[in-house]
């Protein structure tokens, strides 16, 4: 048993470790924040509440039935049906009854609003994939803004690193009597600052990782990680596209405009609904009804004349002989209402024209959306060439300047300088890379790329 219980503890041990250490991949984080964020759980209840409205769409064509019963008690001061006088007497009536109605003609109304429940359902649905896309692109951000602040840290790190062998350096030249001790204070300015940057550096990952946490509904963002290894690729065929192409790509596939041209259709179904109501409606009925009750009655000879009184009938006998049905067809023809049926259908007239106004929009705000995508995606490429080539150089102008610094032909400040603009001149990669990258999903998602494969 004990033996059991140290499994147990083991297992849970190495469970909780794995837990806390688990590197999440960018597809991770994008279908977990889909799954779990509430915005996503809010437009799914939406989505199921249109499709409860498309069945009540549905139950417009049929049929409405009832049911009603009633017992009642007649208590007090009654004629008697023998002797004509009135007195105290307690009778009991029962009836029980059964109707319907449906409505054959309504101006077209049902007809239209199952069209319109039909086309809420698809305006949900692209909603909700909307929602879902634009999760997908903030998580995306976060990662990246993790990546990049991981990457801004081991250069920070690493420049920490060459002022603590310079300050090594130049305490030997100091105790030497080849440098002043001047330099020596320099260097130690410089590598306080450096831990200062680490520190901060060190902060903005903590930071990026609990926004990613909270975009993902995660309480324990200490001990969430990314995978370092997990980086998008640079490599796009996207900008061989002209910036017409990728605009009548969006124009086709981008959500925003097939929720624009949902609800112009949704409006077209308003005033086609509203125009009903000046045809006239037909409704057909049916109803069956009938009764007994427990008073006395009056017992009749075979010439119809009265001879005396009788107890109830059966309750039974008394249902089937007092039976009686009712049917028929209602038609109702709207003369005059105010101008209420009038003004409901100027009032979605002003509404479809809304709509179609809003997709006019829409398809402009794409077109400079993806226009200023295009232009910034090629702007953060050629950022990223730039300093990519500033790096390079930067990187033999800070080698020329140690060799000059340890053989004296340059001063420590002269040297810090050199090895600031190496930093700088990394960070600005850094920072133009990962750009570069976001840019590139932008616009890729414009053209209709996912971010990542769906579950």
């Amino acid at each position: 048993m004990k033996s059991y219980r140290i499994l147990l503890l083991t297992a849970f041990t190495a469970f909780s470790s794995f837990a806390q250490n688990k590197k999440w991949t960018l597809k991770e984080c994008v279908n977990h924040a889909i799954t779990n964020n509430i915005s996503v759980k809010q437009s799914e209840l939406d989505l199921k509440n249109n499709q409860i409205n498309k069945k009540d769409a549905i139950g417009n064509f049929l049929p409405n039935i009832s049911a009603s019963g009633s017992h009642s008690w007649n208590i007090g001061l009654n004629q008697n049906i023998t002797t004509g006088l009135l007195q105290n007497q307690t009778t009991q009536f029962t009836s029980v009854g059964i109707s319907s109605n449906v409505d054959i003609f309504k101006g077209l109304q049902n007809f239209n609003q199952l069209r319109k429940a039909n086309l809420a359902l698809i305006a949900s649905q692209y909603q909700l994939t909307k929602i879902q896309e634009d999760i997908a692109l903030n998580v995306a951000n976060a990662y990246l803004q993790i990546l990049f602040n991981k990457e801004n840290l081991k250069v920070q790190k690493e420049q920490k690193a060459l002022s603590e062998k310079q300050l090594a350096r130049t305490t030997e030249l100091v105790n030497a009597g080849s440098v002043p001790k001047g330099d020596l204070l320099d260097v130690q300015a410089t590598l306080a600052s450096n831990n200062q940057k680490v520190i901060a550096a060190e902060n903005s990952v903590l930071l990026s990782k609990l926004s990613l946490a909270q975009l993902l509904q995660l309480d324990d963002f200490k001990n969430f990680d990314i995978s370092n290894d997990d980086v998008p690729s640079m490599l796009s065929s996207i900008l061989n596209e002209t910036s017409e192409a990728i605009i009548a790509k969006a124009k086709e596939s981008r959500t925003e405009l097939k929720i624009a041209q949902a609800n112009i259709e949704l409006a077209k179904k308003d005033i086609q609904i509203a125009k009903g109501a000046y045809l006239p409606s037909l409704v057909g009925f049916y109803s069956f009804t009938t009764r007994a009750s427990n008073s006395d009655g009056i017992l009749f000879d075979s010439n119809n004349v009265p001879i005396g009184i009788k107890g109830p009938d059966p309750i039974f006998d008394q249902f089937d002989r007092n039976k009686g049905q009712n049917f028929g067809l209602q038609l109702t023809v709207p003369i005059f209402n105010g101008f209420a049926t009038r003004n409901n259908v100027e009032r979605s007239k002003v509404a479809f024209e809304r709509t179609k106004l809003n997709f006019k929009q829409q398809e402009l705000d794409l077109e400079r959306n993806v226009f200023t995508a295009y232009t910034d995606t090629k702007a953060a490429k050629e950022s990223f060439e730039a300093a990519t080539a500033s790096l390079t150089s930067r990187k033999l102008a800070f080698e020329y300047a140690k060799e000059r610094y340890e053989i004296g032909l340059m001063n420590v400040f002269d040297y810090n300088q050199a090895q600031t603009a190496l930093a700088n001149a990394e960070s600005e990669v850094l920072r133009t890379k990962y750009d570069y990258i976001f840019r590139i999903k932008i616009l890729e998602f414009y053209f209709g790329v996912p971010l990542i494969e769906k579950q």
